[in-house]
């Protein structure tokens, strides 16, 4: 039960994030289904480890809420014992959460992307607004004053006609009309009523003296049929988002990795060897002619890759000389590095797409190993709860939830950005929650009353006890007739 409410909430989620794509594109309920289905595949791996923590918080919480947990332990059954069953059954889930996602995820992914690519590149269904141009029509733009929606009937109709690619040539203005798309959507069908065209014809350039022809055809009924592009919907080809992160499995995972980790070190080895020690500026040094035939024999000998001192030689050239090399150096320092700006953003974007594989690969085993986590949480947190029902459980599942997604997404910002390494970014939350799990296992084995209302209002009731006897005390002392 708390399985599918998980993926129906998830799911609420997901379509209040691409509402704006889904909404006005005349998408057929089966492409909308399909749609959805595939959506709600990918939300399963953070609904296994959700759902795990809200049913194990309500089982062990209606159990001691029940007082069965009290009877169970006063027969001599310990905690882990009664845990032991469902230990097995969360090790379970926890095995199909990693097959699916490393076995079904990955194609039930490109389908979801392939369709919501081909979603988002259907053309919006044509809405004419009151008072403003609409170009959704290839070739036209329409103005509408006023629209009956009663009859849907349009009054006030302007148009441009565009199709042959020229200014606003042809006019149409008409009294009203209406307009729709065949059940096909390839055609778009006008039709207008009591209107005038306005044709503006080709000047006539041949004569001393040029006019320009203008024509108006008046009419009762014209109607137009439009051939429209894109409003069908079309499905893009999966191939193109094969190769995806996303859609690959661990040992597609593995082979991606080496072969972007060895494209991304020869690019680092040429962007090195290109940054190496330029000669440039010390050959034309040294092919410049001294006044000093003894400074001119020394250094014309100069090879390519011979450090030489560079304060000595600039300081005994002359000063148009020295200008000369100074402008040449600050025009290679500029160019040098703007390309080190761009060869810095090239790796910068090779090394993220190394960084999403490698975050993708652990993400398959850490989203497996939260449902166990998660149920080592919700078991003892619902023994020391004891409350059971869709009300305490569900509150403190979703609050652990939420901080486990924060946590969870520091780690994988900071692995993203380089701050951690990948490893230890990817399993951060895991390292944080597993000493909880460890921790509320213990205080519920020990029978601890650490998440009762009642401690902690005998701890304040005791604390606030103790300070009016020292206040009752000290008031005592400080009273004339003690003094």
């Amino acid at each position: 039960m708390t399985f599918f409410i998980c993926v129906f909430v998830l799911l609420m989620q997901f379509l209040w994030r691409y509402v704006d794509d889904l909404v006005g594109k005349g998408l057929e309920w089966n492409v909308l289904g399909e749609l959805i289905f595939y959506a709600s595949f990918g939300l399963l791996p953070f609904a296994f480890p959700l759902s795990m923590l809200i049913a194990s918080i309500m089982a062990f919480g209606s159990l001691g809420e029940n007082y069965e947990l009290t009877a169970m332990k006063a027969s001599g059954i310990s905690l882990f014992r009664i845990m032991r069953p469902l230990m097995v059954l969360a090790l379970f889930v926890s095995l199909v959460a990693f097959y699916f996602a490393n076995n079904v995820l990955p194609h039930t992914n490109l389908r979801f992307v392939t369709l919501l690519w081909s979603v988002k590149q259907q053309r919006p269904e044509l809405v004419l607004k009151e008072g403003v141009f609409t170009n959704d029509i290839d070739g036209y733009s329409i103005r509408v004053d006023h629209k009956n929606k009663k009859n849907n009937m349009l009054y006030g109709l302007l148009i441009y006609d565009h199709t042959k690619n020229k200014a606003n040539e042809s006019v149409t203005v008409a009294d009203s009309g209406s307009l729709r798309i065949t059940d096909d959507k390839k055609y778009f069908v006008m039709t207008m009523y009591d209107g005038i065209n306005y044709f503006e014809e080709e000047a006539n350039n041949r004569t001393k003296n040029r006019t320009f022809p203008h024509r108006e055809d008046h009419f009762k009924e014209q109607v137009i049929n439009i051939r429209v592009r894109d409003f069908e919907f079309k499905r893009s080809d999966e191939s193109n988002f094969r190769n995806s992160y996303r859609m690959l499995n661990i040992k597609q995972l593995n082979a991606a990795e080496d072969s972007l980790h060895t494209d991304y070190r020869e690019r680092i080895n040429d962007f090195a060897n290109h940054l190496s020690i330029n000669s440039t500026l010390t050959r034309r040094l040294a092919a410049l002619e001294f006044k000093n035939d003894s400074l001119k024999k020394r250094y014309l000998d100069i090879k390519a890759d011979t450090l030489v001192d560079f304060s000595q030689m600039f300081s005994e050239l002359e000063s148009w000389r020295k200008q000369e090399i100074v402008h040449s150096a600050i025009s290679e320092v500029r160019t040098n590095n703007q390309q080190i700006n761009s060869s810095t953003n090239g790796l910068f974007e090779r090394k993220k797409i190394i960084s999403k594989h490698e975050m993708e690969r652990h993400r398959k085993f850490t989203l497996s190993i939260a449902v166990l986590l998660f149920f080592f949480i919700g078991a003892p947190l619902g023994a020391i709860i004891r409350k059971g029902g869709l009300g305490m459980p569900v509150v403190v599942s979703i609050f652990l939830f939420i901080l486990y997604y924060i946590v969870s997404m520091t780690g994988e910002k900071s692995a993203r950005e380089d701050i951690w390494n990948m490893f230890v970014g990817m399993w951060f939350s895991s390292f944080i929650f597993f000493p909880v799990g460890a921790w509320l296992s213990y205080k519920a084995v020990t029978d601890s009353a650490i998440m009762r209302a009642e401690t902690y209002t005998d701890y304040f009731k005791k604390l606030r006890s103790i300070v009016r006897l020292k206040w009752g005390k000290q008031t005592n002392e400080d009273s004339p007739d003690n003094q």
